[in-house]
This record gives structure tokens, sequence and C-alpha cells, in this order.
């Protein structure tokens, strides 16, 4: 475990697939790990039934954001269905500076547009054990359209294929081992 010192923190980019069970995997990681910190983005949207402000996103307005990505204040952002989302640099440089290793969960285009910034980041994909498990992950949820379902196994194919490009893949065919294998990626550099 990672002591508090003057030794810069370390970037873990963590992508997958929607379904491919990240957040579960990353809920283990922070159990085991209190000391890291997960990176908040921004967004547009408006909050859903729950969420907190600054704690799932900061919620902000579209105007606010623009300003954001004018003045450089992001480390990566991108538009998806009419809303903006985006991980502000200063919380993550604020904690880097502190010796605090920054967990980020963003998707493949966003994974790039950090490493591009900061290519000593580490990204992490998280992938399912196949894509036949993951549709039954997703139509285990229950929460989706057929189209919705669909459109996220094709997305799933796309990011997959992005895999090869990162440092590290963690297939999730068990939650705690996947979550044990991340800790030793984090661990470990």
């Amino acid at each position: 475990m990672k002591t508090m010192n003057n030794a810069r923190g370390h970037v873990f980019i963590v992508s997958g697939p929607s379904g491919c069970g990240k957040s579960t995997v990353l809920g283990e990681v922070f159990r085991r790990r209190s000391d890291l910190y997960f990176s908040v983005s921004a967004t547009t949207r408006e909050p859903r039934p729950g969420e907190t402000d600054g704690v799932e996103y900061y919620f902000i307005s579209q105007e606010q954001f623009d300003k954001m990505v004018a003045r450089e204040e992001f480390l990566e952002h991108a538009t998806f269905a009419r809303c903006s989302y985006g991980t502000p640099r200063a919380p993550v440089e604020e904690r880097l500076a502190r010796g605090i290793d920054v967990i980020m969960d963003i998707e493949v285009k966003g994974a790039r547009q950090v490493k591009e910034r900061m290519p000593e980041a580490v990204s992490v994909f998280i992938a399912p054990p196949s894509l036949e498990e993951l549709e039954r992950r997703l139509r285990g949820r229950a929460t989706d359209s057929e189209e919705k379902i669909l459109l996220r196994l094709e997305t799933a194919r796309v990011e997959l294929q992005e895999a090869e490009a990162y440092d590290h893949v963690v297939v999730n065919d068990d939650y705690m081992r996947a979550a044990g294998e991340l800790l030793d990626i984090i661990n470990g550099k």
C-alpha cells in the first residue's frame, strides 16, 4: 500500500464496455484501498434520482462546460446524446501533487485523450469474458430497451477492438478476482 510522501501520485485509467462490471470491480478496489481518489467527471446532463453533485458527477451548465473547455480545464471531454462530459484537471492534479493515486473511469475516446496529455498514466481495460456473457449481463439488468441493448453490444464490439491499445486487460469473469488483478496493477506501479 502506498504511503503519503513527496512522490507524485499515479493516474490509472479504467475503461470497458457497458455491462462489463467496471463499477462492481471498482467498488471492490475502493473497499480494499480507501486511499485512492476516484476522479469525478463533470456533465451537463440533469442529475438522476439519487445522484449527488460532486459524488457521481459535477452537474454544470453547458455554458460553464464550454468555458472550462476554452480554458483547457479538462483532461478529456466529449459529447454523447446531446450532453457533455469531461474530467476536470484541477482535482486530479491536486491529488497527484499530494502523492495520491487517481482512478479514472472513462470511455475509450476519453482514455486516448488522457494518455495523450499524460503518457505516464496506466491504462486498464476491463473486458467481459465474452460478448455472449456481456449480452446476458445487459439483458439481466432489465433496465434497457431491446434497441438500447443492441446499441450497447455494438458499441462494446468497437470498444473491445481498442483493448489492445491499453497497458493492461483484466477479464471480469469473477469480480473479486478482477478487483485483485486491478489492485496488483495499482500496487505494482
